[in-house]
């Protein structure tokens, strides 16, 4: 069977040679650069240790230098799989979502029909390199000159001009005796509906050659000179050779230099990607008048794991990023994704390399901004969130975002990421001056951190602020301890008005962090002595939530109670402060019966009938058992039982 050459030539642009070969390898990481596509491994063909095996994934080759093996995709496919090629070419358009076409017994004729489309687009680019130079052209000429490119860059990018005529390039090819039909079907005229002869798509504008990965002319884009035209950029039309969503201007060139070590810009427009190019910024592309198609955004990842987007400083610029934003995350990868280089508004990347330098060029790329930072903007910026609603409706908004990821783990450090802005963006002002919480942990604790001498607890001899601090440092060191009970207790948490600054510390760091597997670490990173204050009193130490870690029955009820106490305490402190207002007027069995609610309330509380679920039950009789003890009496009766067993067994075989 027969393909047409142009579907080989986009299977390869679109396939990866470094993932078609690394489900058989295992790359040498110290050896390989994949940013730049070159990649090494222990050869799949012949045993041995050392990488010798070569993946240019830029030029879709490799080649082994120990058994001089050396193919494309399809070869590698051939080899390792031992399939035809046919079935090597279905195996790989199936991973690249493409159709395999059906058998054509015309498909050679096609083929050839291709290439005489080729050979009329190159005449034409020819015929309107000529007409730029002609008196017609001076303000085409002007104009390029305004733009900074002078007659040598005019001559590299194959800048032409097409006269304002009905028929210039029309005339032009039909007399080289070329047929009407292929000058239409290459997308250089048009056919009225009126039956008149054909006339010129592109007319009185500057002329930039549209080139395939190979090189070759596959259509043109016009600049319009006429201010009142009715479109400023005109692009070819759809034809066998030009699909817009599937190529890039200067793809080339650019695969060349990203190859080379460069960053794959994306810019906007043609002028934007010849004047980066032309300041040596080489390995730079542009869609075609178009937003960024999930086909190219494909063929960009081909060429770098990270491109970065360089569109203009105005609010379509904005959008465009925005819109690519949502294009990109279901696409995402581990390595693979998208950076944002915003420019200055008003500017494009031609303006600000005229006006500010390659310098500041640089500088806005080496500050390209991650896509969370850009997902987080476009959600945050002009809202208000002064309300638990609207700080819903922002939650609902970016977990929905966010639940496009398709890969797990990308899509937890999204979510981390997105959590931690969060935090700044709310994180609750500090009383005492309207602090807010800092990540490095520079807050020194109110209380000196118990020593392990102290023969006394703060509960014991203390007041009720010491009282309060040592059930703070019991929540805190319960949790700590079981971050997987975290969640329930989530909201009470945040609700907690700790009077220790140090455990307001520790509290952000677990609202912050959550279940994580290395939350200990990080919180004594952050919060540094404050960690270490926390589990040194000797009487946290003895509770059974701290000293039985991993008992997550125990650590719940402990947390639970303690939060239930301090609750309670806070209930009668309010009660006694309006009764201290009230006293000064009647005192009458109102006020006296709210006292002695509150008081019935916190004893309660503290006196609870599930305070000591930790370490206690409550049998039928309402006599309270100690869990260890019953659980070792439990064992007991159970050996006593198989003893017995085992003794009734014998005297049976006697």
């Amino acid at each position: 069977m027969s393909l047409p050459p142009g579907f080989l030539d986009e299977l390869r642009t679109r396939t990866s040679l470094s993932q078609v070969v690394g489900r058989k390898v295992m790359w040498d990481q110290r050896k390989s650069n994949q940013g730049k596509g070159d990649m090494w491994a222990p050869c799949p063909f012949h045993h041995e240790k050392t990488a010798s095996f070569h993946v240019d994934d830029q030029k879709g080759f490799y080649y082994c230098f120990g058994c001089h093996a050396k193919g494309d995709a399809i070869s590698f496919v051939r080899e390792t799989e031992n399939v035809g090629f046919m079935e090597a070419v279905e195996i790989i358009a199936a991973e690249a979502g493409m159709p395999v076409p059906k058998q054509d017994p015309k498909a050679q004729e096609k083929a050839d029909y291709r290439t005489q489309l080729i050979e009329v687009l190159e005449q034409a680019v020819q015929y309107f390199r000529l007409q730029l130079k002609t008196g017609a052209a001076a303000s085409a000429r002007d104009y390029l000159a305004g733009r900074g490119l002078d007659e040598a860059a005019q001559d590299r990018w194959d800048i032409g001009y097409a006269p304002d005529a009905r028929q210039g390039v029309f005339a032009y090819l039909s007399g080289k005796g070329i047929a009407p039909d292929l000058i239409i079907d290459a997308g250089l005229a048009a056919r009225p509906d009126d039956g008149r002869d054909p006339y010129d798509r592109f007319r009185g504008r500057i002329i930039f050659p549209i080139r395939d990965v190979r090189g070759r002319a596959i259509a043109f884009g016009g600049r319009a000179l006429d201010p009142n035209a009715r479109a400023k950029y005109l692009n070819s039309p759809e034809t066998p050779l030009f699909d817009k969503g599937r190529t890039l201007y200067n793809l080339k060139n650019a695969r060349a230099a990203a190859g080379k070590g460069q960053t794959l810009i994306v810019a906007e427009g043609y002028m934007d990607v010849i004047a980066l190019a032309e300041a040596g910024f080489d390995a730079c592309v542009a869609p075609l008048g178009t937003a960024i198609t999930e086909n190219q955004l494909q063929m960009m990842w081909r060429i770098a794991p990270e491109p970065v987007i360089a569109l203009d400083g105005d609010k379509a610029g904005l959008n465009a990023a925005m819109r690519l934003v949502d294009l990109a995350l279901p696409l995402l990868e581990a390595g693979q994704s998208l950076r944002f280089a915003l420019m200055p508004e008003g500017l494009d990347p031609d303006d600000v390399l005229k006006q500010q330098g390659k310098s500041a060029m640089r500088k806005l790329l080496d500050g390209s901004l991650p896509m969370v930072d850009l997902l987080w903007q476009r959600e945050v910026e002009g809202g208000v969130f002064d309300s638990p609603e609207r700080k819903a409706a922002l939650d609902k908004k970016l977990r929905t975002a966010i639940s496009t990821i398709r890969d797990p783990s990308i899509r937890g450090h999204y979510g981390q990421a997105i959590k931690d802005k969060r935090w700044k963006l709310f994180a609750p002002a500090a009383k005492n001056g309207g602090q807010k919480w800092q990540p490095k942990g520079q807050w020194k604790p109110r209380f000196d951190p118990v020593q392990a001498s102290t023969k006394s607890s703060l509960l014991a001899g203390g007041n009720a602020a010491s009282t309060r601090h040592l059930r703070e440092t019991v929540i805190l060191a319960t949790l700590v301890l079981h971050p997987q009970i975290l969640e329930d207790f989530e909201s009470a948490l945040e609700r907690l008005e700790m009077v220790d600054i140090g455990h307001r510390n520790i509290r952000d760091c677990l609202l912050r962090f959550g279940a994580c597997d290395d939350l200990s670490d990080k919180i004594a990173q952050i919060a540094g002595p404050d960690y270490e204050a926390l589990f040194a009193p000797q009487h946290v130490q003895i509770i059974p939530s701290v000293r039985n870690p991993g008992d997550v029955e125990i650590a719940t009820t402990c947390v639970a109670e303690e939060l239930a106490k301090l609750e309670s305490e806070r209930g009668i402190q309010l009660e006694i402060d309006e009764a201290v207002e009230d006293i000064s007027g009647l005192v009458d069995e109102k006020l006296t019966w709210r006292l002695k609610q509150a008081a019935e309330a916190r004893n309660k509380a503290v006196r609870s009938e599930t305070e000591d679920k930790a370490v206690f039950e409550t049998a039928a009789n309402g006599v309270q058992i100690d869990k260890g003890e019953k659980d070792a009496f439990s064992q007991l009766l159970a050996r006593m039982g198989r003893d017995k067993s085992s003794n009734s067994e014998t005297s049976d075989e006697k």
